[in-house]
């Protein structure tokens, strides 16, 4: 059940966004273990004349680059599968936009079960509900 968040630095481009939903997508189902029913995907385009790494505007030919934040049910992930996911996005982001600064962050929060959900329960209601059965 993750929600990926997505900026990237540049001009709204819909066909890049949904190649990048695609990819995310399907890195998240095969390193992660994640759903793709449940999973969603949002993507922001952010004007790189106001996205700023190492003190230089992206927009004054520095490479460009994006931030991610997913957010999954803390515990459902080891740390090697955690660092899979960093290590499979970023090339996969870099073959879509282009050269990316070092900076490009992904970040993954581990969110408690019982602090998040959809369809009305939480991840910690559906386990106890799934165990009682």
């Amino acid at each position: 059940m993750p929600y990926l968040y997505v900026r990237i630095a540049g001009d709204a481009d819909p066909v890049l966004a949904e190649r990048v939903a695609a990819d995310l997508l399907a890195i998240t189902g095969s390193v992660l273990g994640k759903r793709k029913e449940v999973t969603s995907i949002s993507i922001d385009f952010v004007p790189a004349t106001t996205w700023f790494v190492g003190g230089s505007r992206v927009a004054d030919d520095a490479p460009s680059t994006f931030y991610l934040n997913i957010k999954i049910t803390e515990g459902t992930n080891t740390k090697d599968q955690k660092a899979a996911y960093v290590d499979k996005v970023f090339p996969a982001m870099q073959a879509l936009i282009g050269p990316l600064a070092r900076a490009s962050y992904i970040v993954i929060d581990d969110v408690r079960a019982d602090a998040w959900g959809f369809e009305g329960k939480t991840q910690e209601q559906r386990y106890i509900t799934a165990r009682t059965l």
